[in-house]
């Protein structure tokens, strides 16, 4: 029987399974070690749909190393943990800088060139080669980031875990998300996009074209595109009020680099920053 298929038949008498299953604790530990090193992932993106496709079995996988691993208690240097998971290491043979006060949960995978400032990083997330991961950002549980992206400090990237069939968040290669700002509950930024200070994508926010005022849909930040918090008056039988939008308020070229002083530029006409 594949691998999948274990998880599946695992999953379906959950209810009676505990610490004490061994063999069941392994297959588990499998698609960790997997998701780990990289070979497997949650979810990924398929280019010809452009939809997230996700792996529910794999979600599954986690889902059940809850049940099947007890609290148990790790120390490191003057720190201890208790958790059912350990943590991440081999960070040099993995090529990745990890500053004192980060930490990666095991079952999360961290590409060649990624650096991480005091931070955390949850299970099942995949972060892209090159990407920083700035101060007091925290990726969750099965969030997908891409390449050479920039996780400003205190960004908050939502974990979707339950149920197993959610899409989870998807962040695009050399996209820009600013400080503070949050994308959760299976929102996407579009690559090369670029997310202004305290903006939170969800999807549930409208999304506008600033220029036009057409809607763009919700939960989407299109690609190669500068996306800041606004605000948009609505009459209601309580009086009129502002709701919260998103407003793409500038277009970027295609597979351009990102300029700090030329964003910070863009933002700043907008009443925004990185």
């Amino acid at each position: 029987m594949v691998l999948s298929a274990e998880i599946e038949a695992l999953y379906e008498r959950r209810s009676s399974l505990s610490p004490e299953d061994v063999a069941a604790r392994r297959q588990v530990y499998e698609v960790l070690t997997e998701l780990d090193q990289g070979s497997l992932r949650v979810a990924e993106l398929d280019q010809s749909t452009d939809t997230v496709v996700v792996h529910e079995w794999v979600k599954k996988a986690i889902l059940l190393s809850f049940r099947l691993r007890g609290l148990t208690t790790y120390n490191l240097g003057p720190f201890e943990f208790v958790d059912r998971l350990p943590l991440k290491h081999d960070y040099a043979r993995a090529g990745v800088r990890v500053v004192p006060g980060a930490s990666a949960r095991f079952g999360s995978y961290l590409g060649p060139g990624v650096t991480l400032m005091p931070s955390y990083v949850n299970v099942g997330a995949w972060v892209g080669s090159e990407t920083m991961v700035d101060t007091w950002a925290t990726v969750g549980s099965c969030a997908q980031i891409g390449e050479r992206v920039h996780l400003s400090g205190g960004v908050g990237i939502g974990g979707v875990l339950e149920p197993p069939q959610a899409v989870p968040v998807v962040i695009g290669d050399d996209a820009f998300v600013g400080s503070r700002a949050m994308v959760v509950e299976g929102a996407r930024v579009g690559e090369g996009a670029v997310i202004g200070a305290g903006t939170i994508v969800t999807p549930t926010i409208p999304i506008f074209d600033l220029s036009t005022g057409e809607e763009l849909g919700r939960g989407v930040i299109p690609a190669w595109s500068v996306a800041v918090t606004g605000t948009r008056m609505r009459e209601t039988p309580g009086g009129v009020f502002g709701m919260s939008c998103i407003l793409i308020v500038s277009r970027l070229d295609p597979g351009r680099r990102h300029e700090k002083t030329e964003l910070n530029a863009i933002l700043r006409d907008h009443g925004a920053g990185l």
